[in-house]
């Protein structure tokens, strides 16, 4: 909002308002809360006496808005939108195809995901202008194919009006589509012709009249437009001109008030709030959803005579997804459970893996449910219950076991879903004592509270609860530790020469949002998230009845590990389970923190077979049988331990130290396919549609096409519906024109030069590798590739 008021013409005076602009968090920008503003389009002449009418009327709202918000402080952006049948006139005149063209994609953009469309080109015949042989719904991806198709359009022939229309009737009566059949139409963009194809209409249409006509004369020409007239008035259409591109806009547009006549005849049963698509908010509140409500002309020119049949426009309200979010009871879920709420076309609302790369203002965020999850046959199921407003549940059996809880939101367009793991169905809830519940936070942000020894440091993570705020800055007592300090207490017990055995921390963290970690220095060098519902190893660990093994992250475009320098470790973690009155709870996760260097050499004799120092030792040869002894034979025999997701957690060559982190395929892709073949890993594919590319470089540039992508475990661990199951391993590709040598080996790109370019929209392809069906191990040889070696 540009504080600079605009000059607005009233006759030969002009005045100029000023107004004073607040910050406002809840808009995450300044704004005036007094007046309202206004926007006219380009092609509108803001001093046309339309257009000073729907001023006029329009300055009541600023009352109502006002009061609206007087009501509920929550309120966002409240706007109306008015429809003007304006256009201007002296345009420059362009060419009819290119008129036509623009038409077309104009047209396409009035159209939403309840309707359904093909676009078809006709001379002597007629075909579809795409891929698409039958109508489709008008999302976001499809409208894209159709305006790339209808730019590559050529003219050639003869005008047929008969081919073309039988086509687009054929369209309409062979498409099984139920929920779309409110309103079906033909729309024709023509340069003109003499033919009033009234057979066919005769034989598809009348009497009935079921389909409506809408005709478009583009360009300026001299052609009778009668025909097209009669066409659209005697299948209950309209008939329009686009003489110029500056006509487009409004005449594309304008079809939708004769499709609003029976909407404004029906009145109040018509008036139902429409909800739009998950879109990003231009001024910085984020994902948001708009509620709509139709605003109807029912004045009466005169006395006995009909009512207008007209829709003036649109009343609008903005509501923010995170304000949503905070309606939900997330922290009670677990670190696994979620809320997610899908609409009637099965795009998501609200759920975890909503997380756009790249958003465009004016186009919607559309992630189906199904793409959202891993592939289930029984999430199909359960979309089409949802769609459907029909409650239930149904257990869902993929890599992660959990249960989906179907509920139906009260007179509304979108259903709710509930997905718990068993573990999260019950959850401990604990009498909190007065001195508690009067703990406050000083500062927002995740609290670090030092104790005095031998106490461990807490970590409190930073959650948003409901008034009053709770703990974030949780005083040290010996009554609200005691379960954590017998845990520490424990385990200096069992290990009492933790020094000897490496461990750098040992920790544990709570469904409460709370994290010990011993000794205090450890914490200091704490890197994970103080909020352990967002930490990968808590996550991890609850899916996980064994260890879970985290080592450092590592990204090979950044610099590689220095254990001469860095203090690195291996984080090792379990969950705590409970069975209490026959309901298991996993209420908390330990685990220690391992030194990585200490432990790259206590590797090299825990993965030998030999059980004592002082048995003889054997060099391995190509031919001979000798003992497996990752310590002495470390030049003939590589040992390594590999993570569920197959990761390199440690190795006993040291030239491979400072790779520890890295997904295995990376450090020796041919070990990591025989790990493959053999059935030690499996994988499963699947598309991120939310992702985030750069464009490919121009031919000219000497570059290499990037033929894979391996993320790092931190970006890797961010998509939340893998992390619940284990630290799978990730491989991501374009789909789109990039080819790449194996499934294991990454090409290196490199551009000459370093130009600015912005990332898109695009599809790509995951692959995630976790244990498979393996036997508890094997032994032969196995040959490498095209290389002599086993």
């Amino acid at each position: 909002d540009d504080p600079e008021s605009e000059d607005v013409e009233r006759g030969s005076k002009a005045s100029t308002l000023r107004l004073d602009f607040i910050e406002d968090s809840n808009f995450k920008n300044k704004v005036n809360y007094s007046y309202t503003a206004v926007q006219i389009p380009t092609d509108i002449y803001k001093g046309s006496t339309v257009i000073l009418n729907e001023l006029n009327w329009t300055e009541a709202l600023e009352n109502v808005f006002i009061e609206n918000r007087r009501q509920d402080p929550t309120l966002l952006w409240q706007c109306h939108g008015s429809h003007s049948l304006l256009s201007r006139s002296g345009s420059v005149s362009g060419l009819t195809l290119k008129l036509m063209k623009t038409s077309v994609c104009e047209m396409l953009d009035t159209l939403s995901d309840d309707d359904y469309v093909n676009v078809a080109s006709f001379n002597e015949k007629a075909q579809p202008v795409s891929c698409f042989t039958h109508l489709v719904q008008a999302n976001v991806r499809n409208k894209k194919v159709f305006k790339e198709a209808v730019q590559g359009m050529v003219a050639k022939g003869t005008t047929g009006y008969k081919a073309g229309f039988e086509y687009a009737f054929d369209q309409l009566q062979n498409s099984n589509i139920t929920r779309a059949n409110c309103n079906k139409m033909i729309m024709m963009f023509t340069d003109g012709g003499e033919d009033r194809v009234q057979d066919v209409f005769e034989k598809y249409n009348w009497p009935n009249r079921t389909v409506r006509v809408f005709t478009f004369s583009v360009g300026q020409h001299n052609y009778d437009v009668t025909p097209l007239q009669w066409m659209a008035c005697t299948n209950k259409g309209y008939y329009f001109e686009i003489p110029s591109i500056g006509a487009i806009r409004i005449n594309t547009q304008e079809y939708l008030d004769v499709l609003g006549r029976p909407m404004v005849l029906a009145g109040k049963e018509a008036k139902q709030v429409q909800w739009t698509n998950v879109y990003e908010d231009a001024l910085g509140l984020g994902l948001v959803v708009t509620g709509t409500l139709p605003v109807f002309n029912l004045t009466q020119d005169g006395p006995g005579e009909k009512k207008n049949q007209l829709i003036l426009g649109v009343m609008g309200i903005d509501v923010a997804l995170n304000d949503i979010k905070r309606l939900t009871p997330n922290y009670t879920l677990g670190a696994n459970g979620y809320v997610f709420a899908i609409d009637l076309n099965g795009y998501v609302l609200l759920h975890p893996n909503l997380k756009p790369q790249t958003t465009n203002f004016r186009e919607p965020v559309t992630l189906d449910f199904l793409d959202a999850e891993l592939e289930d046959e029984n999430k199909e199921e359960i979309r089409r219950s949802m769609i459907d407003g029909n409650k239930g549940h149904k257990q869902i059996r993929t890599l992660v076991k959990s249960l989906d809880e179907v509920r139906r939101w009260q007179k509304g367009d979108r259903s709710l879903g509930l997905v718990l793991p068993p573990y999260s169905t019950f959850y401990l809830q604990a009498n909190l004592s007065d001195q508690i519940l009067q703990v406050k936070c000083k500062w927002p942000g995740p609290c670090l509270r030092p104790a005095p020894p031998p106490l461990p440091r807490t970590l409190a993570g930073p959650r948003q609860h409901s008034q009053p705020l709770y703990c974030k800055e949780l005083n040290a007592s010996d009554n609200n530790t005691e379960f954590l300090k017998n845990f520490i207490e424990l385990m200096e017990k069992v290990t009492p020469d933790s020094k000897q055995y490496s461990l750098l921390a040992v920790f544990a963290a709570t469904d409460g949002g709370i994290t010990r970690v011993f000794p205090n220095k450890a914490a200091e060098d704490w890197t994970e998230t103080p909020e352990p519902f967002n930490a990968s190893f808590y996550r991890r660990s609850l899916d996980n009845h064994g260890y879970v093994f985290k080592p450092p992250q590592q990204d090979a475009r950044l610099r590689p590990l220095e254990l001469e320098n860095d203090t690195v470790g291996i984080l090792v973690s379990t969950a705590v389970e409970l069975s209490l009155g026959g309901r298991t709870l996993r209420p908390a996760v330990v685990g220690v923190k391992l030194d990585l260097e200490a432990w790259a050499e206590k590797f090299k004799v825990l993965a030998s077979n030999r059980t004592h120092q002082d048995q003889p030792q054997k060099q391995c040869g190509p031919n001979s049988h000798c003992e497996m002894d990752c310590e002495v034979n470390n030049e003939d025999l590589l040992c390594v331990l590999i993570d569920d997701g197959g990761f390199l957690v440690l190795s006993n060559q040291n030239h491979q130290w400072d790779q520890v982190g890295r997904f295995f395929s990376e450090v020796d892709a041919n070990l990591m396919l025989a790990l493959y073949n053999n059935s030690f890993y499996t994988r499963k594919e699947s598309y991120d549609y939310q992702a985030a590319c750069a464009p490919l470089p121009p031919g000219n540039l000497g570059a290499a096409p990037r033929g894979i992508f391996v993320p790092t475990i931190a970006d890797f661990l961010n998509l939340a519906w893998w992390t619940s199951a284990a630290a799978w391993s990730l491989f991501q590709q374009l789909l789109y024109g990039l080819i790449y040598h194996s499934w294991f080996q990454a090409d290196p790109a490199e551009a000459e030069g370093n130009p600015e370019v912005r990332e898109s929209s695009c599809v790509m392809k995951q692959t995630q590798y976790y244990f498979g069906s393996r036997p508890r191990y094997r032994r032969g040889p196995h040959i490498c590739f095209d290389y002599n070696a086993t």
